[in-house]
């Protein structure tokens, strides 16, 4: 039983980073057992099909839109997606609603899915993040690890040896310098 862990999201656009940011940050700084498989899906929204087919667990970190206030922190099944909407509708949320609906019009098991979302306080052309999502991530980061631990019993480790987020982003940066 495999779980697939998916940052998505655009470095270049702030807030709307921080599920790339996140997935970067927990391969950096911490280990998983062989269940557990963390990627970086981007902005490839619908080629991510074939992940959400031959998957049965899902975890997508991304930005949330909600009137709520920026990082605030949700954690919401797949089936109900479509209600809340994540982030402003960029290709990437697209894609993945896309992938859902596929999925069930081919006929094919849904995977067991859900969005811990963070609500983003600015998603514009910026690398990094807000101050709001900055001050948040530990929860966020905290959230994910949590819900591994409680939903899938994943034993998490923490590696000798960290990453800050700061790290993390000038990687995203500046990649050719640094290889991610």
């Amino acid at each position: 039983m495999s779980i697939v862990v998916l940052g998505v999201g655009n470095v270049l656009e702030e807030d709307d980073g921080v599920g790339i940011y996140a997935a970067a940050f927990l391969k950096a700084n911490f280990t998983f057992n062989d269940r557990v498989h963390i990627i970086n899906g981007g902005v490839e929204g619908i080629n991510l099909l074939n992940l959400f087919l031959e998957n049965a667990y899902i975890i997508i970190l991304d930005t949330i839109n909600l009137d709520d206030t920026p990082g605030s922190i949700y954690n919401i099944p797949s089936y109900e997606l479509s209600g809340y909407g994540l982030n402003s509708g960029g290709a990437h949320e697209v894609g993945v609603m896309q992938c859902l609906d596929m999925i069930e019009l081919m006929g094919h098991p849904m995977p067991e899915s859900n969005v811990i979302g963070i609500v983003p306080k600015s998603i514009t052309f910026h690398m990094g993040l807000s101050a709001e999502l900055e001050e948040r991530f530990e929860a966020y980061i905290g959230t994910i690890i949590g819900y591994l631990k409680s939903s899938y019993g994943i034993d998490v480790v923490k590696k000798e040896t960290s990453k800050s987020l700061l790290e993390i982003i000038e990687k995203f940066k500046y990649p050719s310098h640094q290889g991610l």
